[in-house]
């Protein structure tokens, strides 16, 4: 059976993600709607897992705006419900987010931000906890996924008793850190699944005459989170010392095990906020009262130091308040790191504790692995495709605006086809713009999903206002990047279900462009076709370019699960001159060179059979190993 269906007082090892969605369903939703983004996927994810069996309503929707959107009509309906999404998913669903917290909610309706310090898979690691202060909407914030699974109930008896949206923040260390959770309730077995619109127009409709008196309103709310709110969303522990450490989320269980480590555990205040936004008053003005000195731990901004200091000075009070003098402001926390803020802090430092784990050797040294393409990935060779068909048609110093995808890789070698690379759907808006001031070619590089979340405003925008970019859209069918979701062109749901198959060329059509669609598996014929289209643009025609084949990996999964066997290629030694072109130009992980002939040898267990280095190859030394099925090409 599915861990997250298990029965109430079992325990069962969840993934923070996974704790969040059985956290919710517990909880009573009946609505979930996000756009995969990592570290936040896995919560839809699960919840589609389980969508049919417990019937409700869980979906991909095409961005993040629509999913906010989508789940907030349900709340205000009365059906509880969810949407999730990675930090800067949030910006694009600003808009509404601020409207929310003014119209509030008639069901509990959360929503999710999963935080990215560190840059592990994001543009840049942004503290969503400014949002909270911001658009007046508490945030509620775990400090493991035992806490998780906590606190998203918590965020959801918190949204219902004041009416208001909820953000609970994680980060990418609770999203994907396992723990086992013993499970305090079983999964409702009716949850509220239809609601009621009530028409209230003085509530739901935001013209200034009514979001002026909303907002009065929305001001005493938040004033009565601020005042109210207690345990569970803050707790004293070691109460009554002159040294108090403030901490928050991950930083917390960082800040537990280093006061442990130090001995310090009945010599300090710890006062461990679960709701940074706004932070809990009266615990924070109980600890400062007693207080000398304060170190705030949280990581990234000081988001709780500025609250802390705010109150300490309209208290009156003398103590001492530190944050990021002691702990840093940018990157993810560590042990470590907390345990040296701390021991400086508290001149308490052992330095030696840290030096044996420096002096670890591993045998044999981890070599460094640079994120890569895969063996196979169709965009390699729609790249080749559309970088030698360029220049057959004359067309040189080619700008390349980029986006947010597994092709934003294109920006190394070989390739250099993202020169930027800004937001999802920016390579578009910027390809745009770059038209408008500079006399070259430019060509805008963005992925499947990516062009149904926030491409199509761009292309349109492009015709309209007469710019001269040629939109590339490499289509391999899914949401690649995050786990293989399925979007729009995919014709499946997120329950898989059949649903209509929108694609990508009709709407470059419908807007104004001449689409080409190519296959990057036939390489040579998709050159000759572009370049006949490439003549056309250079006469002043609006084209537009769809390179469409299916994910390597998807492609590979299928063959094994249909027995279908794909071409796996060699190189002849004889007919190979060690010219390298074939690795020069694709830069594929199933090329190497080998260290005695200087030749390149194709890895069989890694090669997916794309035969891009087959029809780079000028002297016709590659050829397939071996002997394909007859209909393989029709899995790409």
């Amino acid at each position: 059976m599915n861990p997250i269906l298990a029965r109430k007082g079992e325990t069962v090892l969840l993934m923070g993600n996974e704790a969040i969605a059985r956290g919710a369903l517990e909880s009573g939703i009946c609505m979930a709607a996000a756009y995969p983004g990592t570290p936040s996927t896995e919560i839809v994810e699960t919840l589609s897992d389980v969508a049919k069996d417990l019937k409700i309503w869980v979906e991909w929707s095409v961005n993040e705006k629509v999913a906010f959107e989508t789940a907030y009509a349900a709340a205000i309906s009365g059906v509880k419900s969810l949407t999730a999404m990675k930090h800067v998913g949030l910006n694009v669903a600003a808009d509404i987010l601020m409207s929310s917290a003014y119209a509030g909610v008639k069901a509990g309706f959360v929503i999710i931000s999963a935080d990215d310090p560190g840059h592990h898979s994001s543009q840049n690691e942004q503290d969503n906890r400014w949002y909270g202060f911001i658009s007046h909407i508490p945030v509620v914030e775990p400090s493991s996924p035992k806490e998780a699974y906590h606190y998203t109930k918590e965020s959801f008896k918190l949204s219902e008793k004041y009416g208001h949206p909820v953000i609970l923040r994680t980060t990418t260390r609770i999203s994907h850190t396992r723990q086992p959770v013993i499970l305090e309730e079983d999964i409702p077995a009716s949850p509220v699944c239809k609601g009621v619109f009530e028409k209230a127009i003085d509530r739901w409709v935001l013209v200034p005459g009514h979001a002026k008196k909303l907002k009065i309103k929305l001001l005493e709310v938040w004033k009565r989170i601020q005042y109210d709110t207690g345990e569970p969303f803050a707790k004293i522990i070691n109460p009554g010392m002159k040294d108090v450490i403030i901490a928050s989320g991950i930083a917390y269980s960082h800040v537990e095990e280093a006061v442990r480590i130090l001995g310090l555990e009945s010599k300090v205040t710890v006062l461990k906020i679960n709701m940074p936004v706004p932070v809990p008053r009266k615990p924070v003005e109980e600890v400062l009262r007693n207080a000398e000195r304060v170190l705030i731990v949280e990581e990234l901004d000081p988001v709780v130091e500025k609250q802390v200091k705010s109150i300490s000075t309209e208290l009156g009070l003398d103590c001492k308040i530190y944050g990021k003098e002691y702990i840093p402001e940018n990157d993810e926390l560590s042990l470590q790191i907390v345990y040296n803020g701390l021991c400086k802090f508290f001149d308490k430092c052992n330095p030696g504790l840290w030096e044996s784990i420096g002096d670890l050797k591993l045998e044999p040294a981890i070599p460094p692995r640079p994120p890569v393409l895969c063996p196979g990935c169709p965009h390699r060779s729609s790249y080749y495709i559309v970088k030698t068909a360029l220049n057959r048609a004359g067309i040189r110093n080619v700008i390349f605006t980029g986006d947010i995808g597994c092709y934003t890789l294109g920006f190394q070698k070989p390739f250099e086809t993202q020169m930027t690379s800004f937001e999802m759907g920016g390579a578009i808006g910027v390809a745009h713009g770059l038209s408008k001031v500079v006399d070259e070619t430019i060509v805008a590089v963005v992925g499947d999903s990516t062009f149904y979340h926030a491409g199509i405003p761009g292309v349109i925008n492009l015709v309209f206002n007469k710019g001269k970019a040629i939109p590339l859209i490499l289509d391999n069918s899914i949401t690649a990047m995050t786990g293989h979701q399925p979007h729009p062109g995919t014709g499946v749901t997120a329950t898989g279900e059949p649903t209509a198959r929108i694609m990508p060329e009709d709407i470059l059509k419908a807007v104004g462009f001449d689409p080409i669609v190519i296959n990057p598996l036939r390489v040579k014929e998709s050159i000759s076709t572009l370049g006949k289209a490439l003549e056309e643009f250079k006469n002043g025609k609006n084209i537009a370019i769809v390179s469409r084949a299916r994910c390597a990996l998807e492609v590979l999964r299928d063959a094994r699960r249909t027995k279908t066997v794909l071409p796996v290629y060699k190189v002849n030694p004889e007919k190979c001159t060690g010219c390298l072109a074939c690795i020069n130009l694709s830069a594929c992980p199933a090329l190497v060179v080998d260290p005695d002939s200087r030749k390149p040898v194709i890895m069989e267990d890694l090669c997916a059979g794309c035969g891009l280095c087959a029809s780079i190859c000028p002297f016709k030394a590659i050829s397939p190993a071996n002997t394909p099925s007859q209909d393989w090409e029709r899995l790409w």
